[in-house]
């Protein structure tokens, strides 16, 4: 029998009131990696680093290379790589233990245990939140509150407008109207990242599940191998939209440096 996915993630069991459902299990497989992992590393951690610190310092360094891209100053990019890395990593994690033998079979009172976590589309919703609000509380501490809030309505020009007769009132209703677009823009954002990573993620789970209850174990492999590439794209997109945000909202306008 082919158990094919649903939109929305299938409760196990609860805590309390709290449902427990089988993508909270990968993001909790997710977390333990990562502390594991985080532990380990601390304690390894040495002047003279082995092979295991040196992967991973290489892995940051390659990752800062390409952030350093976008924001064009490694200053930015360590001030926002514990929001882009994090997103990152956990992503592409999260990603690729969907693909560990077992997701999308194995059962625990008639659902599935374990799922990509990213086939939720709870946590990429939340996860397009923390970028998109991070990117304005980087850009307010950076640039100021006023600079900022006049990067989508300039109210200091908006008011001046209507002095200056009927040309001004309909310039400052033009102003309004940009800037209403802009924050419409600003919540699109969280849309555009969160369903990019939950569309691509939840068709390449259907797809395997489709894919290894027509034929044998053999034939999934290369979509398999697929999916750890779009994993690892998907990730990258995220990672790189949410760096694109935080420079941009955190840059001062031209002219405003002074």
């Amino acid at each position: 029998m082919i158990h094919i996915p649903t939109l929305a993630p299938e409760t196990l069991f609860h805590i309390g009131l709290l449902p427990v459902t089988n993508t909270m299990i990968n993001v909790w497989l997710a977390m333990a990696i990562f502390l594991v992992i985080g532990i380990f590393i601390k304690k390894q951690l040495s002047f003279r680093p082995g092979k295991f610190q040196n992967g991973f310092e290489y892995i940051l360094e390659l990752l800062m290379g390409y952030f350093d891209q976008v924001t064009g100053d490694r200053k930015k990019t360590m001030q926002f790589m514990p929001v882009v890395g994090t997103l990152f990593f956990f992503i592409l994690l999260s990603n690729w233990l969907g693909l560990l033998p077992g997701t999308g079979s194995i059962t625990f009172r008639n659902e599935m245990l374990l799922r990509p976590a990213n086939t939720d589309l709870n946590l990429t919703v939340a996860m397009a939140l923390v970028a998109v609000i991070s990117s304005h509380l980087f850009g307010i501490f950076s640039v100021g509150l006023f600079t900022h809030l006049n990067k989508f309505i300039q109210l200091g020009t908006f008011f001046k407008s209507f002095k200056k007769g009927p040309i001004g009132v309909f310039t400052a209703i033009i102003e309004l109207g940009v800037g209403l677009i802009e924050i419409v823009s600003e919540m699109a954002k969280v849309l555009s990242l969160s369903l990019r990573l939950f569309g691509n993620i939840f068709a390449g789970e259907v797809l395997i599940s489709v894919i290894s209850g027509l034929v044998s174990a053999l034939v999934p492999a290369p979509f398999m191998l697929l999916e750890i590439l779009v994993g690892l794209i998907q990730a990258s997109v995220f990672t790189m939209l949410t760096l694109v945000y935080l420079t941009v909202l955190s840059t001062a306008p031209h002219g405003e440096e002074h």
